[in-house]
């Protein structure tokens, strides 16, 4: 991870770490940078980039900003408008746009905001990128040979223009309808869409395809999003499932790129329950290619257990769905994904895709014609506890020889019971201690043991 940019995007609270000002310079170094490539291979045309962003009140405010920053550099600028993270990276893909930016902070609250910079492939930027927008708004920028304290403006015609782009979202609101293999006429489903970028896709999509569709939280005014509402808050799908008999549910987050479920009995169906129903639908039809899984570390022991049972291999990544996907395209993997719900179904999508994923577990209940608490049958998620703990140094800490033993004692008397996972915070001096057990007490006395040893040894902050 960078300076500025984080496993996904370059994200802070409005005008306190991350400014309109930043953001205009990620646009004049995006306008440039594409220019200058496409004139470096022979092509004199402006770059183009395509930009969406959620329903946040400062999204305008970044959006205008990068655009000023875009065209200024001589890029024309294509508008989304308020749309999801995964048609943007759809869009990027599929119309030969030299890259994509979406504004958003995704399930954080309204006053953070973030940019996400996807790449002409629809996937999420390559590192040497993001260093080279780091080096420039650094002041520091070493490129094509050459030492640059400033980018060049554009000048006469060459400066850019931006361009309505709603058709573009329009497009991508079909190809969603079209993966739909089956009607959903006589479903009853409901999509709370947390007051975000789905507000004016998801029902759309539903109800091309025939569902009786209740939608919540799909009243964006600027402040709401992801205020007790969408798969962070999925209490509240829960008992709207519930209480209106409803078949199933889905909650998305502020940008549509996760997607939790919720079963007609009001059970939470979560990125594992996915994973695992989708991963044993596809190895009954064939489809499962090498016959794995891609989890990150952070999955379920109950889900690896689930996976022995049904004889379905799985790999284990870093949290991020950037290295779930990456795993993916390097071991030709066509499912992967995170227990908050990132799911990423590599033949049809570079990113997580939230209204995806909801259409994905439409199938398997039309195909299978089954109730989802039935589809989950099999797979039991074992009790977790997660303790955070701040140190002085994480990486002495976790290289601690008495914390590492504590950790392995743990693990030798979990056996095949249970399991321990000590790793470190990508973004805070903390400690992340967890225990998987078939008891949350079993959880909670292992995850407290190896704490013992870290505050004794004088690691904590």
């Amino acid at each position: 991870m960078g300076k500025y940019f984080g496993t996904d995007g370059f994200r802070g609270e409005a005008n306190e770490n991350l400014t309109a000002d930043h953001a205009y310079k990620v646009g004049r170094f995006l306008g440039w940078y594409y220019g200058e490539v496409r004139r470096r291979a022979g092509d004199d045309t402006p770059a183009r980039i395509v930009i969406g962003k959620d329903t946040r009140r400062s999204s305008y405010m970044f959006e205008y900003s990068l655009v000023g920053g875009l065209v200024a550099s001589g890029a024309d600028a294509y508008l989304l408008h308020v749309t999801t993270t995964p048609s943007v990276a759809y869009v990027a893909r599929v119309d030969d746009f030299d890259c994509g930016i979406m504004i958003s902070a995704s399930h954080n609250p309204y006053y953070d905001n973030g940019i996400k910079l996807i790449n002409s492939k629809g996937e999420k930027m390559d590192e040497a990128t993001i260093g080279f927008v780091e080096d420039y708004l650094d002041g520091k920028l070493e490129l094509f040979g050459e030492t640059w304290t400033e980018v060049p403006f554009a000048h006469k015609d060459k400066i850019g223009r931006t361009v309505d782009y709603v058709s573009g979202r329009n497009r991508y609101v079909g190809y969603l309808i079209s993966l739909g293999m089956y009607s959903f006429k006589g479903v009853k489903v409901g999509l709370d869409c947390a007051n975000g970028s789905s507000w004016n896709i998801a029902r759309s999509v539903f109800d091309a395809l025939g569902a009786k569709t209740y939608v919540i939280n799909a009243e964006p005014d600027g402040y709401n999003i992801n205020t007790n509402a969408g798969s962070t808050h999925i209490e509240g799908l829960q008992k709207f499932v519930v209480e209106n008999g409803l078949d199933v549910g889905f909650a998305y987050d502020g940008d549509a790129d996760r997607c939790l479920c919720v079963d007609e009995k009001g059970n939470v169906i979560s990125g594992d329950h996915i994973l695992y129903i989708y991963g044993k639908y596809m190895k009954e039809r064939g489809k499962l290619l090498t016959n794995t899984v891609v989890t990150t570390v952070m999955s379920n022991f109950g889900l690896y257990k689930a996976f022995d049972e049904a004889g379905i291999d799985y790999a284990k990544t870093a949290v991020g769905d950037k290295y779930v996907y990456e795993y993916m395209m390097n071991n030709g993997c066509r499912i992967g994904g995170e227990q908050s719900g990132h799911i990423i179904f590599s033949k049809y999508a570079s990113t997580g895709d939230g209204i995806l994923t909801s259409l994905k577990m439409m199938e398997v209940m039309m195909a299978k014609k089954k109730k989802m608490s039935e589809l989950s049958e099999g797979l039991v998620i074992y009790p977790q506890v997660l303790q955070n703990i701040r140190v002085k140094n994480k990486a002495e800490a976790q290289a601690d020889e008495d914390v590492q033993k504590a950790v392995q004692a743990v693990a030798d008397q979990l056996g095949d019971t249970g399991r321990i996972l000590v790793r470190e915070s990508g973004t805070e001096p903390v400690i992340r201690v967890m225990v998987e057990a078939e008891s949350k007490e079993v959880c909670e006395k292992y995850v407290q043991e190896v704490i013992t040893v870290i505050k004794a040894k004088g690691h904590v902050l």
